[in-house]
């Protein structure tokens, strides 16, 4: 089910099975008993005081904040808004997806400290739940909302319900509890509850189910997916302590993985903050789980070797991210010759890549963590080319310039981080290049822009949109500061004023103290 909640000065009017919510009434569809279902949207608005009457009225709402622009301006939108309407649809009678437009709605969203956009909330019988920052795709938005209909744990009665639970493409977390202690259940519960966005839970209070895997009292088995089971590493793991919340929780954050997890636009975000080796191939367990565990075997067999060495491993369909492969690490689909391609991104963002073939064998998986942990790989940096001249006021800056440019420790830095078929970005050229003019005078200080869609930003500059200011202080270049104000000449002065360590900025001109 969807809503749509735009401006009321709109006249688009689109067939949907939706909730119109307008001037304070709302007219329920089915899943509301007490009203008529509708066949049109037109013009609605959320308004303030009927969020919580709405949203507590349903039981599980997926809101989308956003500020309704031009799409045009908005790649990531152009993109998001089609996938999030197919993924309403495919959800009606399931869960509701809405969306709130936070320039007629501020107030809405500043409550629920919206800064940027879209935020997707999940909330949960009128309560706030979670934030969405998984993929926004048609099928990220409903595999997670589905899983969070029904019980946060599933009850087992018996061998085949056992069976049939943990033969899922997703790990599985069982708590067995034969002498029926409604305490330790309750806690797992509550646990269950608190964790379902991210894992699967179930339980069982039949005696006997727990010893088939090893069990003989109460405790906690997580069950790693079938088709990924290997000599190894085992594939169901123990645990038999105090059972809350934060204990299972790292239980299973330590134990969900193994050593070599299949990863997937789906779950990707659980393993970030990973230094992580990949080995991306023709995947593919529906059709070919055979071969698709040939070479994880072979990954899992070098793994074994690194795996204290502080560094993370996965295998990946290269089919599926062969748009990042490309940009990211400058490979596509002719590399390899058939054999995997490898690849390492660090937690701090640096990349490498494999260029050896990878062999059956090991050899060249295993010469290349050699080099990696020696230090002798050279990074992958994605960039343009360095411009001959750089003289303008505005200086350009690329991936390979990053460092000397806006590093340098003994100039203070505005960056601005760009997109070239961004509307704001191309308004805000003549303020820019007006700034630079006006700050010409003083050395001590550099206006400077870089392309932000090809080239590589280093870790520690957040990009939500574009265009996206950071301000980098002389002598204390790992604190840079994002600027948050309007793009005008005064503000960006005003803002510099404020945060220059090195002098001040007054009349349009820089004045040492």
């Amino acid at each position: 089910m969807y809503i749509n909640v735009i401006p009321v000065s709109s006249d688009r009017c689109e067939k949907h099975s939706v909730i119109t919510i307008i001037l304070g009434a709302i007219e329920r569809t089915n899943l509301f008993p007490r009203a008529r279902p509708l066949r049109y949207l037109c013009s609605a608005v959320l308004y303030t005081v009927l969020f919580h009457q709405f949203v507590g009225e349903v039981s599980l709402t997926l809101l989308r904040c956003s500020l309704f622009l031009p799409l045009a301006r908005c790649a990531h939108c152009q993109k998001f808004a089609p996938e999030y309407e197919r993924a309403a649809t495919r959800l009606k009678g399931t869960a509701i997806l809405a969306k709130v437009d936070c320039s007629t709605s501020s107030k809405t969203c500043k409550r629920f400290g919206i800064k940027r956009y879209p935020t997707l909330k999940v909330f949960r019988n009128g309560k706030e739940f979670a934030i969405y920052d998984r993929s926004h795709s048609e099928e990220g938005i409903v595999h997670y909302m589905q899983k969070q209909t029904g019980p946060s744990s599933v009850v087992l009665h018996s061998k085949e319900d056992l069976d049939a639970f943990i033969n899922h493409s997703d790990a599985s977390v069982v708590g067995f509890f034969p002498n029926g202690s409604n305490t330790h259940l309750v806690e797992f519960q509550k646990a269950a509850s608190t964790l379902r966005e991210n894992y699967r839970f179930a339980h069982t209070v039949e005696p006997g189910l727990g010893l088939l895997h090893g069990l003989e009292a109460e405790g906690v088995l997580l069950f790693r997916p079938p088709r990924l089971s290997s000599i190894f590493e085992e594939s169901v793991k123990k645990y038999t302590g105090p059972i809350n919340t934060s204990t299972l929780r790292r239980f299973i954050k330590h134990n969900i993985f193994g050593i070599c997890p299949h990863v997937t636009k789906e779950n990707r975000e659980k393993l970030k903050g990973r230094d992580l080796l990949t080995a991306y191939y023709d995947l593919d367990y529906v059709r070919d789980p055979k071969g698709s565990n040939y070479w994880r075997n072979r990954v899992l067999k070098v793994a074994v070797q690194f795996q204290s060495r502080g560094l993370s491993f996965a295998v990946a369909n290269r089919r599926e991210f062969e748009r990042e492969l490309e940009e990211d690490f400058g490979l596509d689909q002719l590399d390899g010759g058939g054999f995997p391609l490898v690849t390492i991104r660090t937690r701090e963002g640096h990349k490498y890549s494999m260029r050896e073939e990878f062999t059956p064998d090991g050899k060249a998986l295993t010469r290349f963590l050699e080099d990696y942990f020696a230090g002798r790989l050279k990074r992958y940096l994605k960039s343009q080319p360095v411009p001959e001249y750089n003289k303008s006021l505005v200086q350009t800056v690329v991936a390979e310039t990053f460092e000397e440019i806006v590093s340098d420790p003994e100039k203070d830095v505005l960056i601005q981080l760009y997109a070239p078929w961004c509307g704001h970005c191309k308004n805000l050229e003549p303020k820019y290049n007006e700034l630079a003019e006006q700050l010409s005078g003083d050395p001590s200080i550099v206006i400077a822009r870089m392309d932000a869609t090809a080239n590589d930003i280093p870790s520690g500059y957040d990009v939500d949109g574009f265009p996206t200011i950071y301000f980098v202080p002389a002598r204390k270049k790992h604190k840079p500061v994002k600027y948050e104000g309007e793009l005008n000449v005064k503000d960006l002065l005003k803002f510099l004023r404020k945060q220059s360590p090195q002098g001040k900025v007054q009349s349009g001109t820089r004045k040492e103290l």
